[in-house]
């Protein structure tokens, strides 16, 4: 079962910025790095878990920080496949998750789109909250896992999102 969402945390912002200082220390002082994710959207429930976009030039830039990443305990620990992802737990408790994008695709990023969606439309970022509290009851009932149930309002919101840029559908099943 998933964690419990919990109440929007108004020191998640505070935390990111350590995070992202962290992240710039032992990879790359030049990366730029957004807070995505539900923690990014004020007033959002959502699992304490802090989620990083990281703007890498290439694989070959990921390949050159990993070491020192790793030596401060991230690791890699995600089924994405579309982008190399860390993640970060501290008592066992998965507690960030950094998602490293090459820089041609950074505009174009479903989970920066998505969160700057949510910010500007609050309907839809309750109507999010709202499945996202569905999906743990599912996942709870054993009827769906929690990424499956909140699957379908994620890909209408991105798809709303991303055609009010210009750009067309794609599946959001490999964040």
């Amino acid at each position: 079962m998933p964690r419990m969402l919990v109440s929007y945390d108004p020191s998640w912002p505070a935390r990111f910025e350590e995070i992202a200082a962290e992240l710039r220390a032992h990879g790359e002082p030049s990366w730029l790095i957004e807070h995505i994710g539900s923690t990014a959207v004020p007033g959002m429930r959502a699992k304490p878990i802090i989620d990083l976009a990281v703007r890498i030039e290439g694989a070959e830039d990921f390949e050159r920080h990993r070491p020192a990443l790793e030596e401060i305990g991230w690791r890699r620990g995600s089924s994405v496949q579309s982008h190399p992802v860390m993640v970060f737990e501290e008592d066992g408790i998965r507690t960030r998750i950094a998602h490293f994008f090459p820089a041609s695709d950074w505009d174009t990023v479903n989970q920066r789109i998505l969160r700057d969606w949510l910010l500007a439309h609050p309907a839809d970022a309750d109507r999010y909250t709202h499945a996202k509290c569905d999906a743990v009851a599912a996942a709870a009932r054993g009827t769906s896992t929690y990424n499956a149930a909140k699957a379908p309002v994620i890909q209408d919101l991105v798809d709303r999102a991303r055609a009010a840029r210009g750009l067309p559908s794609v599946p959001v099943a490999d964040r």
